[in-house]
């Protein structure tokens, strides 16, 4: 991590292929998100930092990302921390340099990171949250899936207020272990997502599931299984967290359905591609599929290709 702490503020110097802009614009693409807010180019984001909730106000400068702390400053550590999750979120230890060596030499992938360059996965550095939010989003659209996420935050989560605005943290999964399915229930999660939900915490609470663990499994193949052995947890949500949290680039939620009406469209195809269609369409991308879904999917909120 390439960092300054200006004690008052704190400066992150990403890689040269990196585009701030273009990260938000995935970030914003729900106007229901509570978990960031985006005003006049910068990007408001609480964090915990042990028990303390730290308001950052992100914006980007020439070549460095400059953090400020628009409620109260942050002790050193807590700096630190910031900058760490700041880091990790816009996954910024990874080398694109490499992925963009593998996508110009393919027809799909060549005009895409063009247009979309610098655009970096936006990670869920919390391994909780990443699933139960994959796990919302399981054979719903996405609209759902984010009416759900905000009634599942307001309900458990904690807040700040800001300029008038509420500012929330995702819920911990030592206050969601305790629940009854029911309490999900009333929130329009089916049965099934409750228990599953309820059941991750649990299993993250007494130790049998952590990211520490996870990634201390080199293979990705050993992390995916570890994962499916959890209920409620189906190939897409492990590969979607593997991508999303555990920041493997060679993940491939190929069931995602966002990946096959990108394709659908950029190729002009008249229905959606089979799975083995999608391996084949792959075949170059070896090592850089959850980068290419990315940006795959970043098609999807253009008007045009």
């Amino acid at each position: 991590m390439n960092w300054i702490d200006h004690e008052t503020y704190i400066e992150l110097f990403p890689p040269k292929e990196f585009n701030f802009e273009e990260c938000l614009i995935f970030l914003g693409r729900s106007d229901i998100e509570v978990l960031h807010q985006i005003k006049d180019g910068f990007l408001y984001k609480l964090i915990k930092v042990e028990e303390t909730l730290i308001l950052c106000k992100i914006g980007c400068a020439t070549n460095s990302i400059k953090v400020e702390f628009p409620i109260s400053n942050p002790s050193a550590n807590e700096r630190k921390k910031a900058a760490e999750y700041i880091w990790e979120w816009f996954d910024l230890n990874q080398d694109l340099g490499e992925f963009y060596k593998v996508a110009n030499e393919d027809e799909i992938l060549k005009m895409l990171v063009h247009k979309y360059y610098g655009l970096r996965i936006m990670c869920i550095p919390d391994l909780f949250e990443a699933l139960v939010w994959a796990i919302i989003g399981q054979q719903i659209n996405l609209t759902f899936a984010y009416t759900l996420k905000k009634r599942f935050i307001e309900q458990f989560g904690k807040f700040i207020t800001f300029e008038g605005e509420r500012l929330w943290i995702f819920p911990s999964f030592e206050s969601i272990a305790d629940l009854e399915a029911e309490d999900l229930k009333k929130l329009q999660f089916t049965t099934r997502k409750a228990e599953y939900i309820i059941g991750i915490a649990k299993d993250i609470k007494n130790g049998k599931l952590t990211k520490e663990l996870l990634l201390e499994m080199q293979d990705y193949n050993e992390m995916q299984k570890f994962l499916m052995s959890i209920r409620g947890i189906g190939a897409w949500t492990a590969d979607y967290v593997i991508m999303k949290c555990l920041h493997k680039a060679s993940a491939f939620p190929i069931a995602d359905v966002g990946l096959h009406n990108a394709l659908k469209n950029l190729l002009g195809l008249e229905e959606k591609p089979t799975i083995e269609q999608i391996r084949e369409y792959a075949a170059n991308w070896e090592g850089w599929q959850a980068y290419a879904t990315f940006y795959l999917w970043r098609t999807l909120y253009d008007k045009e290709i």
